[in-house]
């Protein structure tokens, strides 16, 4: 089942009216991005990986002309860039709307776009009945939680007594 990323533009209080600004960016191969790199990368107005990548198609091919590498070659090297950008496409499209300023507000599991959207809205509307006075509604748009803060889920689990013993059983010659 494909596995869809929700971005939300950064809004001083987030409210329905803003709903219809969401992006839902589903992750996986993008075979339009594969096919059509230039077409599908100006076509989703991501600029700056757009001039990245002509750059890079550019530079590599005119350095492979001019090393003397056969055009099959040179195909071949185009051909497997070109499968890079559909793997990576979905990676390029959080990152533009990373750039602009957008926050990551959940991920959901989905079948389609549609059924992603419903799925979103139904957590996010229960959600914001439930009012929380220590968190935000969905954000998760910040870090997460570092091993190393004392109190957070993740945080690092108190040392054992004696640092001189290497393995899983603390006391030497201890049951097992």
């Amino acid at each position: 089942m494909p596995v869809y990323t929700v971005h939300a533009p950064v809004i001083s209080n987030m409210d329905f009216r803003a709903t219809d600004r969401f992006a839902f960016v589903r992750d996986g191969f993008h075979l339009w991005a594969a096919i059509f790199g230039v077409i599908w990368l100006a076509w989703n107005r991501l600029w700056l990986a757009l001039i990245g990548w002509i750059v890079l198609m550019i530079v590599i091919d005119v350095a492979m002309v001019r090393l003397g590498v056969d055009g099959g070659t040179v195909f071949l090297v185009d051909a497997m860039l070109a499968l890079l950008l559909g793997f990576e496409a979905a990676s390029l499209k959080r990152w533009t709307l990373s750039r602009r300023k957008w926050r990551q507000l959940d991920i959901v599991v989905a079948d389609d776009e549609e059924a992603a959207e419903r799925r979103f809205f139904d957590r996010w509307t229960a959600r914001q009945r439930v009012p929380s006075n220590d968190q935000p509604a969905v954000d998760r748009g910040g870090p997460p939680p570092t091993r190393d803060v004392p109190g957070q889920g993740f945080s690092r689990p108190p040392s054992p007594p004696r640092d001189d013993i290497i393995g899983l059983f603390p006391e030497p010659g201890a049951p097992r």
